[in-house]
């Protein structure tokens, strides 16, 4: 095993903080991280990084899982079933999906990280979550080193949520990812506003997989920065959900507030709350575009915090919890951080 000494994590997270792993390890197979886990197990895991803030240098042995692979495990006319290995890249997938005229996925293109991370948090977008197409998830359980199967119910998905968040964090690492996807008859996705806005101005009427594609990256493409040119991780809070009351009374101090309607796991639209855009939040309280030295918030995009060359992990989270602060203030809701914060 090639353990590595005082190796920097600045490539391994796409904010692009600068700390150091104590002792780093990269492992490509389940075998080769079993074996590990039989001489240590109190480890801290890293796959693409583009869900975490790193805050200051790491003492546990740092993980880096890299293992690659996809396969076809069984379809049929309507459906394919598909295995993909955590390290993965994400968005490498969701084209080869598109290319193959797998659908489920489409509407989740661009998305940055590897696929081992995409149920930690249900990753979703425009309209979709990954969580109606995940079929089981494969992991491994630290404390045993035996294989442990996850089905979607178990899983226990909720708006950027899971299981892996909450009861069974540090407990398990999820090695694979399965899915069920559509082959001939896809449920396409493009009601979402700025898809359908997209689509017509390149006059689509009737769009295919790759349509709702490439729709969903040009708009992501025109309002976040890219990872690899400016360090981020994405949207950075969660979009808050609020009772409806809460929402009148805002509404009557701020006409132009909008929402959305909170969906249950049954479809059933809620009666009592709704959820507010956290990006228009931070954007009413003047944070949108500001810079402080090396970090701020993204001029495009308020719910994007940036790393713009040599930021520390501090420095980030400390604006974060400035500008929960203020929104708070401002409007009595909390906001509630997406990214892990190290």
């Amino acid at each position: 095993m090639n353990i590595q000494q005082n190796i920097s994590l600045k490539s391994y997270n796409t904010f692009g903080i600068s700390v150091y792993a104590k002792r780093f390890i990269s492992v490509t197979s389940v075998y080769e991280l079993q074996q590990l886990l039989k001489i240590e197990k109190d480890v801290f895991l890293i796959s693409g990084g583009s869900n975490i803030l790193l805050t200051k240098d790491i003492e546990k042995l740092v993980v880096h899982i890299d293992i690659k692979g996809i396969s076809i495990d069984q379809e049929n006319n309507d459906a394919v079933y598909i295995t993909v290995n955590a390290g993965e890249d994400w968005h490498e997938f969701v084209l080869w999906c598109v290319s193959e005229n797998y659908g489920g996925l489409e509407n989740l293109s661009l998305i940055p990280g590897n696929v081992g991370t995409c149920p930690i948090q249900n990753i979703g977008a425009y309209g979709a979550e990954v969580k109606d197409t995940i079929t089981k998830v494969e992991t491994l359980n630290i404390e045993t080193g035996k294989m442990v199967q996850f089905s979607n119910a178990a899983c226990k998905f909720g708006y950027r949520n899971s299981i892996f968040k909450n009861d069974v964090k540090g407990k398990y690492i999820i090695t694979s990812v399965s899915f069920q996807l559509t082959k001939n008859t896809h449920n396409l996705n493009s009601s979402y506003g700025a898809i359908e806005s997209e689509l017509a101005s390149k006059k689509i009427k009737k769009p295919t997989l790759r349509d709702i594609s490439e729709a969903v990256i040009a708009i992501r493409k025109s309002k976040l920065p890219d990872p690899k040119e400016i360090g981020n991780s994405g949207s950075f809070f969660k979009n808050p959900v609020i009772q409806k009351s809460h929402f009148l009374n805002l509404q009557k101090k701020h006409p132009n507030i909008p929402s959305y309607p909170v969906i249950s796991s049954d479809t059933k639209k809620s009666d009592t709350e709704v959820k507010v855009p956290a990006g228009w939040l931070i954007e009413q309280a003047g944070f949108k575009g500001k810079r402080f030295g090396e970090f701020g918030i993204h001029e495009k995009q308020a719910l994007v915090l940036v790393n713009y060359g040599n930021a520390s992990g501090k420095e980030i989270y400390l604006l974060a919890k400035k500008i929960q602060k203020s929104i708070f203030k401002k409007f009595e809701i909390s906001l509630e951080i997406e990214v892990n914060v190290i």
